[in-house]
């Protein structure tokens, strides 16, 4: 059992950065990818980034460029710096992790909105 805790959201000005955070306890695959999800309301939820635990990462094409995912592995934490954000981001955040033969562990969500 994977449990993920979210912090960082919140409200910032279209051009603004945030920092989101997730940190993951439990019984934690050692070969595992870290990831960040959003949904919009009435939308589906969609991947923005990923990590791996040897630092593989990839992006939406929506934020390449803009956000950068990090991990660190000895806080089992994964990071997501939020630069240039417009309101099409605004979402709600989850952390996700996933591994090999485990379905995956979801976050609670942290919402982001960005004002124009």
């Amino acid at each position: 059992q994977v449990q993920l805790v979210e912090s960082g959201g919140g409200l910032v000005q279209a051009g603004g950065s945030l920092r989101l955070s997730c940190a993951a306890s439990g019984s934690i695959p050692r070969v595992n990818t870290m990831g960040w999800f959003r949904q919009a309301p009435g939308a589906r939820r969609d991947m923005v980034a990923t990590i791996t635990s040897i630092g593989v990462t990839n992006y939406a094409d929506s934020v390449k460029g803009r956000f950068i995912i990090s991990r660190d592995n000895v806080k089992n934490t994964v990071y997501l710096h939020m630069n240039s954000l417009k309101p099409e981001d605004t979402a709600v955040y989850y952390c996700q992790l996933n591994s090999i033969l485990r379905m995956p562990s979801w976050g609670q969500g942290t919402q982001v909105t960005v004002s124009s």
